[in-house]
């Protein structure tokens, strides 16, 4: 009986770790810039902290933030944002993930305001690591000072990969 009251407790406290993927993450992402901003960036840079809770079986919900560059080429100047961001992801099972980030990104540059912020993601969850591939994009406006000034909207976008530990 002992031994029978002891693999059901393993088993129990085994599928507890493996379905509750809650908790903290901080990460960092590397991606090249896609897009109406591709042509004045050259790399995009950035780290990430996230909270999910878990809803169902495969289903998280969290909200999401950190910092994000698209560093400039030539003499330009960089764009930086934090994004704030409603998050979800579903895991197909114990290592591979799908997930989405929407909300707005807090433009950090005098020039550039902030705007809609979407990021999507695929992944591989190892113990306490994942790692994934993501497109991410912020529709944003451009204001040009002057007598030919004017607010332009556009989207800096990118695609790359990144990694997080969850603690």
């Amino acid at each position: 009986m002992k031994k029978l009251l002891l693999t059901a407790a393993i088993a129990v406290f085994a599928m507890m770790g493996t379905q509750a993927q809650e908790g903290f993450k901080l990460g960092a992402h590397v991606g090249l810039p896609v897009g109406d901003y591709s042509a004045g960036s050259s790399l995009n840079v950035g780290a990430d902290l996230s909270y999910h809770w878990n809803i169902t079986e495969g289903l998280d919900i969290g909200a999401a933030t950190g910092y994000t560059t698209f560093l400039a080429k030539n003499d330009g100047d960089a764009a930086g944002f934090i994004p704030i961001a409603a998050s979800g992801r579903y895991s197909f099972n114990e290592e591979w993930f799908v997930g989405a980030d929407l909300g707005y990104a807090l433009g950090l540059e005098e020039y550039m305001d902030g705007g809609f912020y979407y990021q999507l993601k695929g992944g591989y969850k190892f113990s306490d690591v994942e790692v994934f591939a993501f497109y991410k994009g912020i529709s944003s406006s451009y204001d040009v000072p002057g007598i030919y000034g004017g607010s332009f909207t556009y989207t800096l976008g990118s695609t790359g990969v990144g990694a997080a530990y969850r603690f």
